[in-house]
């Protein structure tokens, strides 16, 4: 009963102070569409940059040769350290936490044709895995390469779909011939489009995959570009490297505490940076808009401070009846919460507006779709409620402690 007199009260002071009020709502209302909207694009954009990233690869590590910069064992620095296959039996003999791993070969000496389209892509010869390593998903209709393929050598090809498009345009690329210099190639599948932000060869889209076999006898080659590596936890992605550097300084002769001898590079690491720059970068949005809320908050409290001067007298009639302090906090704890609340409905369906809208324009490429997530809510619902409670605290204790004499006077 107490709950539907405060609800009467709030409705009535609503009716007869429409401006007020009206002016009081929009502030909080504008507060929560700055808070809703600055979050949900910063959510969108971290989106949008972690799937460009994993265009590249999720949670993989990538092994290069480097360069020692340490003498060790009677040998100088500066020597190159070539990477080769067997390292690659090596690693996954010594290292059992590397659960995922291929080598990868890189050439661009031959032109890759097609009728009288040409065009000199970088061949990469590999293992079935790296396609699950690097996210190359084959298009409907096609596959990603096979063992069989590296058991038995086939002369299979695998595109990127830029380059598919390039030697094929709109035809079907699947079952279609190529020439990689003048050895005839199957195509088996062409990548689906993908986003990626990062490479160290070059971007997919534009390359060419066969069998790391095929490579090898196609090209002659006997030393190893980079592997390609998955370990089965992020957290143990250091004490793997340092096993790698280990296992590996053994065969090369080096220091195995020269870290130039080896090149690795921790996409899970990298990760890890963009995730904390992400918060730093979603924090300063919801204290921005913070700013704006609060300004709302203030006006909503300089409006209770006028409704306690307004019901002076009010209050000191419920008082003489037995009201106590508590209950007379209450009452204006509770109309400074519904004027909150409701300027935060309205500022959420302005704030769903504005993101709706924001959809008709084309730069979900570059920033991603805004999305109001569980985050984005939570955020906002905190700052209302201490907005509000702020916003009540004062003029609920100014009301509560009048004097009920002094107040019948008024």
């Amino acid at each position: 009963m107490h709950f539907l007199n405060v609800v009467r009260e709030f409705w009535s002071d609503l009716k007869t102070q429409k401006l007020r009020t009206t002016l009081t709502v929009s502030g909080i209302a504008w507060g929560t569409v700055a808070v809703v909207v600055l979050l949900a694009f910063g959510v969108g954009l971290e989106a949008q940059t972690m799937k460009r990233f994993h265009g590249l690869g999720e949670r993989i590590v990538l092994l290069f040769g480097g360069r020692t910069t340490k003498a060790f064992q009677g040998f100088g620095d500066g020597r190159f350290v070539k990477l080769h296959q067997d390292d690659l039996d090596l690693l996954v003999s010594q290292i059992p936490e590397i659960t995922e791993i291929s080598p990868e070969y890189s050439s661009r000496r031959m032109a890759v044709r097609r009728g009288t389209a040409s065009t000199s892509p970088n061949v990469t010869g590999v293992y079935p895995v790296y396609g699950d390593l690097r996210n190359l998903i084959a298009a409907q209709g096609g596959r990603f390469l096979t063992q069989a393929d590296v058991d038995q050598r086939r002369r299979v090809a695998f595109l990127g779909n830029e380059l598919k498009q390039l030697l094929f345009k709109d035809q079907p690329a699947v079952g279609g011939q190529i020439l990689i210099g003048q050895t005839p190639f199957t195509v088996v599948g062409v990548m689906v489009e993908k986003q990626q932000n990062s490479s160290y060869n070059s971007r997919d889209k534009d390359r060419l995959f066969i069998p790391a076999s095929t490579h090898r006898a196609l090209y002659g080659t006997t030393t190893v570009n980079n592997f390609v590596y998955r370990t089965v936890d992020a957290r143990v992605t250091k004490e793997v490297e340092r096993k790698v550097y280990q296992a590996l300084s053994k065969r090369y002769k080096f220091d195995p505490s020269d870290k130039d001898a080896l090149e690795i590079w921790d996409t899970a690491e990298w990760e890890q940076k963009f995730g904390y720059m992400f918060l730093a970068f979603n924090l300063f949005f919801a204290i921005v808009g913070s700013f704006t809320m609060t300004v709302g908050g203030i006006g909503v409290a300089n409006i209770m401070y006028i409704v306690v001067r307004e019901r002076t007298r009010e209050i000191g009639i419920k008082r003489s009846v037995g009201a106590t302090k508590r209950a007379i906090m209450g009452q204006f704890f509770a109309e400074t919460f519904f004027i909150v609340g409701l300027g935060a409905v309205l500022g959420t369906l302005l704030s769903i507006a504005v993101i709706k809208g924001s959809e008709l324009v084309p730069m979900q490429e570059f920033v991603g779709r805004p999305t109001i997530s569980f985050t984005v809510i939570a955020t906002t619902l905190l700052l209302l409620a201490a907005i509000a409670f702020m916003a009540g605290l004062f003029p609920a204790r100014k009301a509560a402690n009048l004097d009920p004499v002094e107040c019948l006077r008024y």
